[in-house]
């Protein structure tokens, strides 16, 4: 059966969740500066301003989903490579401090953007109030961009989906470490349980829903 994007992605009952596109990930100074080069490399970050400014321009609620930590690191998990890198880390993503400000590309507007922030874990859905807060607001579909697809798309798909949400991926709205990896768990994993479509499509819909809007 096809799908009608229009109709998945209608505002009243959309979010955009925006993954770790903070300065401190994204950014020049990056804990993970591999994922920060191939975020640049891609050209990601406009393109996923261009995606929230339609959103917001259609009355898509836009979530920042942010990685913090405390001061002395306490709470954080040390059970993965991953994570024992980022408590090695020069740059640490301190809870109010710049590292953890969505990236200026995105941006974030007082009263159509939130800040859902996780402390602990891979997914910004385990363990956070985002997935109660999208229900009480009626949410049905989430749209899901940012990085990356290594590990936190994937995770944060995953969940939304046990969760009972519907969800779009942008298929040029997220990057990987590695070259054609993104590519492959697209095409191969996250195709059987998400809609995919490229950002320029997602801005189209929306635009077309502002202006009938706004007559």
């Amino acid at each position: 059966m096809a799908i009608d994007l229009r109709d998945l992605v209608e505002p009243t009952r959309t979010a955009l969740c925006v993954v770790e596109c903070q300065n401190g990930v994204v950014g020049e100074a990056s804990s993970m500066p591999a994922l920060a080069d191939a975020v640049a490399a891609a050209d990601l970050l406009p393109r996923l301003g261009d995606l929230a400014g339609a959103a917001r321009s259609a009355g898509v609620r836009v979530v920042h989903c942010t990685f913090n930590v405390h001061p002395d690191l306490w709470g954080g998990n040390r059970n993965s490579r991953l994570f024992v890198a980022g408590r090695r880390s020069a740059v640490q993503q301190y809870a109010n401090t710049d590292a953890t400000e969505p990236a200026d590309e995105i941006g974030f507007v007082e009263g159509a953007d939130v800040v859902v922030p996780r402390f602990h874990g891979l997914s910004p859905v385990a363990g956070t109030e985002l997935a109660p807060m999208l229900r009480n607001e009626g949410v049905t579909t989430v749209v899901v961009a940012g990085v990356s697809l290594n590990v936190a798309i994937p995770n944060t798909v995953f969940d939304l989906v046990n969760g009972g949400f519907q969800v779009v991926v942008p298929t040029d709205g997220s990057v990987s470490t590695v070259a054609g990896y993104g590519e492959q768990v697209l095409e191969h994993t996250l195709a059987y349980v998400a809609t995919l479509a490229d950002v320029a499509t997602l801005v189209e819909a929306w635009s077309q829903m502002s202006r009938e809007v706004t007559g």
